[in-house]
């Protein structure tokens, strides 16, 4: 868990300067980061967040044929897709933990109070 916030951090952190000065490579590799980060996040196992996850591969690889064709301005634009996309993994991975955690506890809280009568 700690790595994934860590790799989100540095995923925005890079995302943020991409909107300026950074290259195509660095643009690559922020996405890529965000999308380990949802990866290790577990974005994989929800299946809302695996389908977001899937698109925001296959706009990488877009975008890496759009900028060899030589349109960098889409190409840019798929990137930043595939980072949003990533991010809405990470955030409906997260969302479906803490749904299930929520739902274990009021099983729990249940359970004592069926003890409890």
């Amino acid at each position: 868990m700690r790595k994934a916030v860590i790799l989100t951090l540095l995923g925005a952190s890079a995302a943020g300067c991409a909107a300026r000065t950074a290259t195509f490579g660095d643009r690559v590799v922020a996405s890529e980061a965000m999308i380990r980060a949802a990866e290790e996040g577990g974005a994989d196992e929800v299946p809302l967040a695996d389908v977001h996850l899937r698109l925001a591969r296959e706009q990488v690889e877009r975008a890496r044929r759009l900028s060899a064709e030589g349109v960098a301005d889409r190409a840019r634009r798929m990137l930043l897709r595939a980072q949003a996309d990533a991010e809405l993994a990470m955030v409906l991975a997260r969302e479906a933990r803490a749904q299930a955690r929520a739902r274990e506890a009021v099983g729990e809280v249940g359970f004592i109070h069926q003890r409890l009568r």
